[in-house]
């Protein structure tokens, strides 16, 4: 019997019906390489069209938070996600000060993401990354070695294109963000969503997400 799939074709034939699947979204960069197509995404659409190709075990989301900050838009997408099947993963922000006398913002999660892949790849067959980061090419392969299937989901449409050749090439899929889009992304008449990230420059993109620390 055919799946009901909410994903498109050649996505949903990469999935096994029964396998057991984690989502693992790097808030900044899926929303960057988001934007950089000209979509907002729907997170309800997102996880509903994932948790349709299979067994959804978990779906993680990971940002850093501006502390001390009177109003900060991913604030309501942040309790959205709460409370909508999504595992929140966040964490303060650090400023700091660059040699250019710069201020600047640090909120990297590549480890935290990183520990809580590995200690779920123990209790699932198949993980999906959204991120194009290229340092992530390393987990990946230590996942694979453990027999869990790995795919990455980010854009080579952008420019410049958002995911690493690197990481890429060590994944056992890609996804295109590109052709999801029809199938994620936020339609204006749907009333009951996530709400958006309404300013780069206090949401999830304030920072460089690329910043070590």
């Amino acid at each position: 019997m055919e799946r009901n799939s909410t994903l498109p074709r050649d996505v949903s034939k990469l999935f096994y019906k029964e396998e057991r699947l984690a989502l693992f979204i790097d808030g900044a960069n899926l929303y960057a390489a988001a934007r950089s197509l000209g979509f907002d995404i729907d997170y309800k659409r997102l996880r509903d069209g994932f948790a349709g190709e299979g067994r959804l075990v978990r779906a993680f989301y990971y940002t850093a938070l501006v502390e001390d900050q009177e109003y900060s838009p991913i604030r309501p997408l942040v309790d959205w996600l709460d409370y909508n099947g999504y595992t929140m993963v966040t964490k303060p922000t650090k400023e700091f000060t660059d040699a250019s006398g710069r201020r600047k913002i640090k909120g990297n999660m590549d480890i935290e993401l990183a520990i809580d892949v590995m200690e779920m790849a123990d209790h699932v067959d198949h993980i999906l990354l959204f991120s194009g980061d290229g340092d992530f090419r390393r987990l990946v392969e230590a996942v694979q070695r453990k027999g869990v299937r790995f795919s990455v989901v980010s854009t080579v449409r952008s420019q410049p294109p958002m995911v690493a050749d690197e990481l890429r090439r060590q994944a056992d899929n890609f996804i295109e963000l590109q052709e999801l889009a029809p199938f994620i992304a936020r339609t204006h008449h749907h009333r009951e969503q996530a709400p958006l990230h309404h300013d780069h420059q206090s949401g999830p993109t304030m920072y460089d997400p690329d910043d070590r620390g």
